[in-house]
């Protein structure tokens, strides 16, 4: 049996970038919303001008069931597409 996220919840995990771009979230993981979209969740570990520890987050949409995505494997015409119009 697979975990189920409950509508309102979601999860965050450590990213392990050994070896990878020092850019990458330092957490990575989903929610899902109340109304039963899912979208994934990214958070990167900075400190304020003050020295405060804080996390800040982005969210994008889980797309074609929630697989996430390289740049080429984007469907023709999504955004990174190299097919340019002129």
């Amino acid at each position: 049996m697979s975990y189920e996220q409950k509508p309102g919840t979601g999860s965050l995990f450590k990213n392990d970038k050994e070896g990878g771009n020092e850019n990458w979230p330092d957490y990575r993981g989903s929610i899902t919303m109340p109304d039963g979209s899912q979208w994934w969740l990214s958070s990167w570990l900075k400190k304020s001008k003050k020295g405060d520890t804080y996390m800040s987050l982005s969210v994008k949409p889980k797309v074609d069931g929630g697989e996430r995505r390289t740049r080429d494997e984007q469907p023709a015409g999504a955004p990174f597409s190299d097919d340019i119009p002129f």
